[in-house]
């Protein structure tokens, strides 16, 4: 079974753009949106949700109002303002705990010495299996201010995997996380190739190097791309030869085109529609198709 990461080393290069219209071309693979701190791949796709399951990950402390004796330990002992305190002083005040500042390092349930606080599982998101026009699709939603975002990456790739081999289907495309971070690092690890889609500007190059020094320490083959690579033709170039040298292998570029937006407001990948863009993105699939045979 093989599987394509599609990734950038900074948001807005257009990554999951070309991770649709690969998903249309491929034809018979399985889906995975794995940007689960701001997924958008189904703005594309339009899944229908078959399964929704519920995400838990790290700890949340609570505190049982009915036992708190108000003596401010948990507040004494919080390094991340989670602790509220409602009322004058110690003995007095009402204490509660703020869950978008809670970190889940349980500090306060261990010096609480009436051991009025609980610290149960917190729930931190869903993930979904859905139908796409492209097949099956695994994607997921990342709560506000919620942790653990590469555990739930891990999720996603393993229930891809499963529905992969329960359809039969030898190839999973994978939309990537921006950056280089634990969920990039969750997304790529144990990848057949990856592609890094990258735009012609400063950060752009810089990002590119982040991203690819990540995967050539994972060992893990990458390709690249420079999209909107008209808008500064010099700087394609110079990001090209760095790439190399940075042993991805150049599958192609893509132009910058207007259609984008109106593809996006259609619910349609750029390969559905009559583009020199999509032309583009189609020569990148085949280049890679060619590389992967």
């Amino acid at each position: 079974m093989k599987e394509i990461v599609v990734i950038s080393g900074k948001g807005g290069t257009g990554k999951t753009s070309v991770t649709a219209s690969f998903a249309v071309l491929a034809g018979k693979a399985v889906v995975a949106d794995c940007d689960v701190d701001a997924a958008d791949l189904y703005l594309l796709l339009m899944p229908t949700v078959k399964e929704r399951h519920q995400f838990y990950g790290g700890n949340l402390a609570v505190v049982r109002k009915d036992d708190c004796i108000g003596c401010g330990a948990c507040l004494a002992h919080c390094r991340f303002n989670a602790v509220i305190m409602n009322g004058r002083g110690a003995g007095e005040a009402v204490f509660t705990i703020d869950p978008l500042s809670c970190e889940g390092c349980g500090v306060c349930v261990r010096f609480c010495p009436v051991k009025a606080i609980d610290f149960p599982e917190r729930l931190c998101g869903e993930w979904m299996v859905s139908d796409t026009r492209c097949g099956s699709m695994v994607h997921a939603r990342l709560g506000i201010a919620a942790g653990n975002s590469g555990k739930l990456v891990s999720i996603v790739r393993r229930e891809a995997r499963r529905i992969a081999e329960a359809e039969g289907k030898s190839l999973i495309i994978v939309d990537g996380p921006p950056g280089i971070g634990c969920p990039v690092i969750a997304s790529v690890t144990g990848a057949t190739h990856v592609l890094v889609v990258t735009e012609p500007t400063v950060s752009g190059a810089h990002d590119l190097e982040r991203v690819l020094s990540l995967t050539n320490h994972f060992k893990i083959p990458a390709w690249a791309c420079v999209n909107k690579w008209d808008i500064n033709s010099e700087m394609t170039e110079k990001i090209e030869e760095k790439a190399g040298q940075l042993n991805a292998r150049i599958v192609g570029r893509i132009r910058y085109d207007r259609m984008v937006t109106m593809a996006q407001i259609n619910e349609r990948s750029m390969v559905e529609t009559e583009s020199a863009c999509g032309e583009d993105i189609k020569r990148v699939w085949e280049k890679i198709v060619l590389q992967e045979g």
